[in-house]
């Protein structure tokens, strides 16, 4: 079976980038001037919630520094000026896709995953229930697939489970569709679970790894900006997934962002955040679990 990789799996930075480098076109890249620099965080922050301090000057123009190789430019504020000229929000979008990526494996943070399958088991007891969840910042889905296998494990009616999941990148939502991953990306999955929910294939002697198309369609992947509540989901749900994320933003948007999450789920239903991250110091309604695992009253 021949398979092929749609694009980097991880979400990873662009690397560094530095001054002097060649464009498309053979030019150089001239330097970012802090007002250039303001105006991008700013844009960015208006577009997506992404807080960026003085000091992120550096990973702006690294992850930018791709797009205007493949645009032929080679100045920061012509790169701006191209962004907010074009109407159709296609460059914005390809702007918001370089600056919001981060780190992502599969059953990152397990215990989540574990506490996740201890609930399926309960639910399921009483008898036929719909089961709600969403990853709310889904990347390139490996954490929707992580879910998607807990519940296959763990549930014995998995009909009875919808999964939703969304990110703000256009490029990472599409490359968590195709669901195909490389050897390094699939390290944290036990083999016994890897043998039962993927396909293994080939591309140019590397070895790949699709998710197979029963997990593939239990996911219901969506574009979703986080940092613009309410959000478009339709119906409570049982289990929030936000995970590393609100760290991006500020602490207005994050209290605001947790009132939504909290008006989103069932009575007794679960928001789960990154094992680095709390609502401590946060006004919320929510009762504490565990570290990082809060429940509607």
């Amino acid at each position: 079976m021949a398979l092929q990789s749609n694009g980097t799996t991880g979400r990873g930075g662009a690397g560094s980038l530095r001054g002097g480098d060649p464009v498309a076109g053979g030019g150089e890249f001239s330097g970012m001037s802090a007002p250039v620099f303001d105006k991008f965080r700013t844009l960015i922050y208006e577009s997506c919630g992404i807080t960026l301090a003085d000091n992120k000057e550096a990973l702006v123009s690294a992850r930018i520094g791709k797009r205007m190789r493949t645009l032929a430019l080679t100045d920061y504020n012509q790169y701006y000026q191209r962004v907010v000229a074009d109407r159709s929000g296609a460059e914005l979008t390809e702007l918001v896709n370089s600056i919001s990526t981060n780190v992502t494996h599969f059953f990152r943070e397990a215990r989540h995953f574990d506490l996740l399958g201890q609930w399926l088991r309960e639910w399921q007891r009483p008898g036929p229930r719909n089961i709600r969840i969403w990853s709310a910042a889904s990347s390139t889905g490996e954490e929707p697939y992580s879910i998607a296998m807990t519940v296959l494990d763990h549930h014995s009616r998995p009909s009875e489970v919808q999964l939703l999941a969304s990110d703000i990148s256009t490029k990472v939502i599409q490359i968590a569709r195709f669901g195909v991953y490389k050897e390094q990306d699939i390290q944290n999955i036990p083999l016994p679970i890897l043998k039962k929910h993927f396909q293994v294939g080939g591309d140019g002697g590397r070895e790949l790894y699709r998710v197979k198309a029963q997990l593939r369609e239990m996911v219901l992947f969506q574009q979703i900006n986080l940092s613009t509540p309410p959000y478009p989901i339709q119906g409570h749900l049982d289990v929030i997934f936000c995970r590393n994320v609100m760290i991006y933003f500020n602490r207005d948007l994050r209290k605001i962002m947790i009132q939504n999450f909290h008006q989103m789920l069932k009575p007794g239903g679960f928001l789960i955040v990154g094992m680095a991250e709390s609502l401590s110091g946060l006004q919320h309604e929510f009762q504490t679990v565990e570290p990082s695992v809060y429940r509607k009253r």
